[in-house]
């Protein structure tokens, strides 16, 4: 098995530093359910959002920014077209980009826009539950946007699919699974409550995209907004309880998980 490497948390760390620093712009073209609370959660780490998928303006925004999100929660055929728009400006200007196949699998049409985005210019990280991981590889995908798999079991199909594209991909689950291929993390932070908050991992991929503004190593990236996140729901669990209160006080502990916090409390193997 390909275990964790030079990834450590004082690496995550100052990633962390360097998103609050740089500010960086980061281009949305996101689930419409949790677009406001994605932009605030980007606010409250430290980083810029964008949000628009409208291909007159997405492939402009996507050239001059920091990195561009793709989350395909609720595509529709406009919105896809902004989407490639932007995957192809991005790739032009050497801008990173990050896909999230959100219910890839049980739903042929996003399944194979999933396909065609990462023929098109594979972006810099795939980040999803571990069914939508399986389905970019062939698998039939979980229920709905629910995973019915774990990360461990779609280790081998996130490996595989990061050898094809040359890619990170980030696999959510009760542990995260982070791979490039060769290099493998495990991120064992987090807590019950953030799935029983709509958009959380949505947050991830907008966050992921805001890391890989500010470092060249995808797989870095994708474990700094994996413990950013993480960290932030457990300190927001302790005290918010239940679902509502939790989500504000995610958006409040995005704010306060800094570099001493994750130095301290990441989890990682």
């Amino acid at each position: 098995m390909v275990t964790t490497t030079s990834v450590t948390a004082d690496a995550v760390a100052r990633v962390r530093e360097d998103l609050r620093d740089q500010a960086p712009l980061v281009h949305c073209l996101t689930n419409l359910v949790v677009a406001n609370f994605t932009a605030n959660a980007l606010l409250a780490a430290g980083a810029s959002p964008a949000m628009t998928d409208t291909p007159e303006d997405a492939h402009v925004l996507a050239a001059g920014a920091g990195a561009v999100l793709v989350n395909l929660g609720t595509v529709t055929h406009a919105s896809a077209e902004g989407m490639r728009a932007s995957v192809t400006s991005a790739a032009r200007a050497g801008r990173p980009w990050v896909l999230d196949p959100v219910a890839a699998g049980p739903l042929p049409w996003r399944t194979a826009l999933a396909g065609d985005l990462l023929a098109l210019a594979p972006p810099a990280v795939v980040r999803g539950n571990a069914s939508e991981v399986l389905a970019l590889t062939g698998g039939t995908g979980g229920r709905g946007v629910e995973s019915t798999a774990d990360p461990e079991q779609a280790w081998p199909a996130a490996r595989s699919l990061a050898g094809t594209y040359a890619l990170s991909v980030a696999v959510s689950g009760p542990v995260d699974l982070i791979t490039d291929g060769e290099r493998t993390v495990r991120v064992a932070n987090g807590h019950p409550l953030m799935t029983r908050v709509t958009g959380v991992g949505c947050v991830l991929g907008a966050l992921t995209a805001g890391c890989l503004a500010v470092t060249g190593d995808a797989l870095l990236a994708a474990t700094a907004a994996t413990v950013l996140l993480t960290l932030a729901g457990e300190a927001a669990a302790a005290r918010a309880p239940r679902p509502g209160s939790f989500a504000t006080a995610l958006l409040d502990e995005l704010d306060a998980t800094d570099a001493d916090r994750i130095r301290a409390g990441a989890r990682l193997a």
